[in-house]
């Protein structure tokens, strides 16, 4: 990772996290519950199902995800596409605790709109139009104490295995 697209993906992700730090401690707390967290996410290991020598398995991902106690989240993650192009993802989604694993394991679904599959690769996402998709990924995960590991499918292109922390949010109503 160059000394460059370290400081394209960390600026904007920095500015949005500063402003919701500002933010949480100023907002109403009729919207925050006991249980509400961030998280923060980066990749470990990419996997295309079928290899290509253009494909790019460092994905560099940085992502930071607001989840509440309710089960329901929403992010933004920033990273290097399979054709190593900066992107964008932005969306919301949902956890399922899986049944009998006392909350070690969840299934995770989102959904949203990415951005980055631009010039020769525009057309390597459906209907990326004005180089803006639509895009759901689903992921299966585990997690001990404040660590989080996933494994999330990226359609039918691969997989990608994530390693992630999150912080909880004092959220008591006085």
């Amino acid at each position: 990772m160059t000394r460059n697209s370290i400081t394209q993906n960390l600026l904007p992700l920095l500015s949005i996290i500063v402003s919701i730090a500002l933010l949480v401690p100023n907002a109403s707390a009729d919207w925050l519950e006991e249980g509400d967290q961030f998280y923060f996410q980066t990749s470990l290991y990419t996997v295309h199902y079928d290899p290509q020598d253009e494909h790019n398995n460092k994905q560099e991902l940085i992502n930071v995800e607001f989840q509440k106690a309710s089960q329901w989240l929403g992010g933004l993650a920033l990273f290097k596409n399979s054709f190593g192009q900066s992107s964008q993802f932005a969306y919301l989604g949902y956890n399922w605790t899986i049944p009998y694993t006392r909350e070690f394991m969840y299934f995770k679904f989102v959904g949203g709109l990415m951005h980055g599959y631009d010039g020769q690769y525009k057309d390597k996402i459906p209907l990326n139009q004005a180089g803006i998709a639509p895009a759901v990924l689903p992921s299966i995960g585990v997690k001990y104490k404040r660590v989080h590991s996933e494994i999330a499918l990226f359609g039918a292109a691969g997989a990608m295995w994530t390693i992630g922390f999150n912080f909880p949010i004092s959220g008591e109503k006085e």
